[in-house]
């Protein structure tokens, strides 16, 4: 089990995802103001949602429409716990037309087509929604083809399109309300506000959740749940998550956390080397290497699908440090009880799809190697302290431990490495060798042009086909790589980063001259969504 969550000493910001690309927005936003949220499929049961005991609930947007048979909707009894505990409810989108069709009123498909993009709602006098504006009309983002056509008893419509369709409701009384439009989206006027003082004016809610405290309550729990002396493995990566992680729990155990570096051979150009020297040299964190590459390699000949190459991968993780494990009880006469890894609160997301999206925990978006790629049989109690924390929140940790800012600042790079960077079998000809190559250029490049600050995540992608060129004036028939650099706060949405044509034609042209075995460059210019950062 991780080390306990932070919710129950924070007031809870409950959201339900319904399928919204900007779900994990929402959560984020909230986080932003101060306050904890946690986010959980929107077909949760009433045990599930009671669980977490929230202060405010938030229905959020998605793909579905309420009033066709099976479309996901909240349990039967939610409104009645919701009036029971006065527990205030926010619907977005798909949400508040859930609302509307659940308390008796009618949803159907907007007679106008639906309303997509920045649009203008002009506001009604006297709404709790809208009492902080003095302005009467706000540019919002809409998206949806359904609309409410007829509100339930007891609510008002509090704000309207320029096409005429409700975009806001309220009901104060029961505490219910609902935006039709997207304020978690930043091309929504004033959308923070409107969820702040959402949150804080109608709700009642206080700011309590900052990363001091969640650093001094990860400290107590980690010293409580590990006994004085027991031991703990930490898998390092050498990416910020299980770095800041392992500075944090050294805090609380000093020897008795062990820290394994393993080279799966799907390492990055030169990773080994560099990242061993930041952690005996920058961070002073005590770590053992465990070169496990050509058993990792072996495990995964042949594999082509993405998700059997993540599971694999988590396996073999899995036993090297059970292997580790072993090999410390023998030195040290104790045998670790606990493992400590990075794992962050996208990774737990996206394991776990939202209900509607015809995707269940069996058919994931992707498995994550330390989520949905671990072994049932695990033998070792996890500890996660950042289970609950997005990206940029562990940064924010890891400067207040001090870790140095290069390090915090580095792009991600994926557990399962190369892995998922190599389309297809990773084992095949050189592969690995290329496509290290080709990302070490195109790092260095962009760092050459001072972007790499202003880019969340940059690297490169081999592709499994092959293309006809001319290098030396001769005919090629040689690899083809993609190119990807997006912009994000937090991973969960992004987009792609817009290189100068001068910047791509430059480390194009160094690519093709320097790696003779490839012959085309391509760059990727898919936004999250639809496609997911890595290509795998």
């Amino acid at each position: 089990m991780a080390a306990a969550g932070a919710h129950s000493e924070h007031s809870t910001i409950l959201v339900l995802d319904y399928g919204s690309q900007y779900t994990q927005l929402i959560a984020r936003r909230v986080r932003e103001i101060g306050m904890y949220s946690v986010l959980i499929p929107g077909d949760a049961s009433m045990d599930r949602i009671k669980s977490t005991n929230p202060k405010v609930i938030i229905l959020s947007g998605g793909p579905n429409s309420v009033h066709v048979e099976g479309s996901p909707r909240v349990p039967a009894d939610f409104f009645d716990y919701c009036a029971e505990k006065s527990i205030p409810v926010l619907g977005i989108c798909y949400g508040m037309q859930m609302i509307t069709q659940l308390l008796g009123g009618e949803v159907k498909a907007a007679h106008h087509g639906g309303e997509y993009g920045r649009m203008p709602m002009d506001l009604a006098d006297n709404s709790r929604l809208f009492s902080y504006l003095s302005k009467k009309t706000v540019n919002v983002w809409m998206s949806h083809g359904d609309e409410a056509v007829k509100l339930p008893e007891g609510f008002s419509a509090v704000a309207k399109s320029h096409q005429g369709a409700i975009v806001a409701i309220e009901n104060p009384t029961r505490k219910i309300y609902g935006f039709q439009f997207h304020p978690e989206v930043m091309h929504t006027e004033g959308g923070m506000d409107m969820i702040k003082h959402f949150l804080t004016d109608i709700s009642g809610v206080a700011a309590d959740w900052t990363m001091g405290q969640v650093l001094e309550e990860q400290l107590r729990k980690i010293a409580e749940l590990v006994g004085p002396e027991d031991h703990a493995i930490c898998a390092l990566s050498g990416g910020v998550d299980s770095t800041v992680a392992a500075t944090l729990v050294h805090k609380v155990l000093g020897e008795r956390l062990h820290c394994v570096f393993v080279d799966n051979g799907l390492l990055r150009y030169k990773e080994q080397e560099r990242v061993m020297d930041t952690f005996s040299n920058h961070l002073h964190l005590p770590v053992t290497c465990v070169d496990h590459s050509q058993v990792m390699l072996d495990r995964l000949r042949g594999l082509t699908d993405p998700e059997a190459k993540r599971k694999a991968i988590g396996a073999e993780f899995i036993e090297v440090f059970k292997n580790y494990r072993d090999e410390l009880e023998r030195t040290i006469g104790k045998r670790p009880k606990f493992l400590v890894q990075g794992t962050l609160y996208p990774d737990v997301i996206e394991s776990c799809p939202p209900p509607g999206s015809d995707q269940k925990h069996s058919h994931t978006i992707k498995s994550h190697h330390n989520v949905g790629g671990l072994p049932k049989d695990l033998q070792f109690t996890l500890i996660e302290p950042f289970r609950e924390l997005f990206k940029d929140e562990v940064r924010q940790v890891g400067r207040l431990l001090g870790v140095p800012e290069q390090f915090i600042k580095r792009h991600p790079f994926p557990g399962p490495g190369l892995a998922v960077r190599v389309l297809g079998d990773v084992t095949d000809t050189n592969k690995l060798d290329t496509l290290r190559e080709v990302d070490e250029i195109f790092i260095n490049t962009i760092r050459e042009y001072g972007l790499y600050d202003e880019i969340w995540q940059a690297f490169a992608v081999f592709l499994p086909i092959r293309s006809v060129g001319v290098q030396g004036d001769q005919r090629s028939h040689a690899h083809v790589v993609a190119l990807r650099a997006v912009t994000s706060s937090d991973g969960m949405t992004a987009d792609w980063y817009s290189f100068t044509p001068a910047f791509l034609r430059d480390v194009s042209n160094r690519i093709c001259n320097k790696v003779r075995s490839v012959n085309r460059v391509v760059y990727d210019i898919t936004s999250k969504p639809p496609g997911t950062i890595e290509w795998e």
